[in-house]
């Protein structure tokens, strides 16, 4: 048994290592891409600046929280983004019948699906969020915390976009619907969490993960709490399980497609 989950594992390292390998041919466009989204990060830097020099702070961050909240947010879409990029485009592979070739591969069907993709410019987001709290609020506990953090944002993002991509199993034009979830999350995890309130912040922390991914984490890495690490890391387990199980229940309803298609 483990010796079969470490077999698999290896073999899912080694598809991110060849696919960022594959980008990283012309080496031009690799690193302009990262630097690129390095750089459209840090221009919203300029307005946080202009707008914590007019009041204090908002929603009861400062310039420290509001780095650290941009920070993780970067560095966890960017994890996701470079180990587990085809799970946001697994509508279409269930819509297209694309995930035929898939199927036929000796190795865990979901496992294969998530790895076969990267986005190399996702590596200007991790750079960026570590950038951040190197320069804005660095300390080696808080180092810690927020690569800790790091990897549950990236596994509850990946989990959430697996879930709400599964959906299409179901229903029609779902692809949508996961579409602007998504980028509820995108949109969210930037501002403050003080500013929500009521019914907008019960979804925030029970529906579209935020609450777990980037707002628990700032607080943990501001003031040190257990219990709400331990609430990130049971939101996580949680969340993974559901969107595993939902996966392969729709993975019976797959259609194929009849399309010639290989995968090297």
């Amino acid at each position: 048994m483990l010796t079969a989950v470490k077999n698999q594992l290896r073999v899912c390292a080694l598809s991110v290592k060849y696919n960022i390998m594959r980008e990283m041919l012309n080496k031009v466009t690799f690193v302009t891409n990262v630097l690129f989204m390095m750089l459209n990060n840090a221009t919203f830097i300029v307005q946080w600046v202009i707008l914590l020099r007019l009041r204090d702070d908002v929603g009861g961050y400062t310039m420290r929280e509001v780095m650290l909240l941009w920070g993780l947010a970067a560095s966890s879409f960017g994890l996701s983004r470079i180990l587990f990029a085809r799970v946001f485009a697994l509508p279409e592979l269930i819509i297209n019948g694309k995930l035929d070739s898939y199927l036929v591969q000796p190795k865990n069907v979901l496992l294969s699906v998530m790895t076969s993709a990267t986005n190399t410019s996702a590596i200007g987001d991790l750079l960026y969020g570590l950038l951040l709290i190197c320069v804005f609020c660095f300390s080696v506990e808080r180092l810690l915390l927020f690569l800790l953090f790091t990897v549950t944002g990236a596994g509850l993002v990946t989990a959430f976009a697996l879930l709400m991509g599964s959906l299409s199993f179901w229903f029609v034009r779902s692809e949508l619907f996961a579409s602007h979830m998504i980028n509820s999350v995108i949109t969210f995890d930037t501002y403050p969490d003080g500013i929500f309130k009521g019914s907008a912040r019960f979804l925030l922390y029970n529906v579209i993960p935020v609450g777990m991914m980037i707002y628990h984490p700032v607080h943990v890495m501001i003031e040190f709490d257990a219990a709400k690490l331990l609430a990130v890391l049971g939101y996580l387990v949680l969340l993974s399980a559901l969107a595993v199980f939902v996966f392969y229940r729709g993975l019976r309803r797959y259609s194929s497609s009849s399309l010639m298609a290989a995968r090297m």
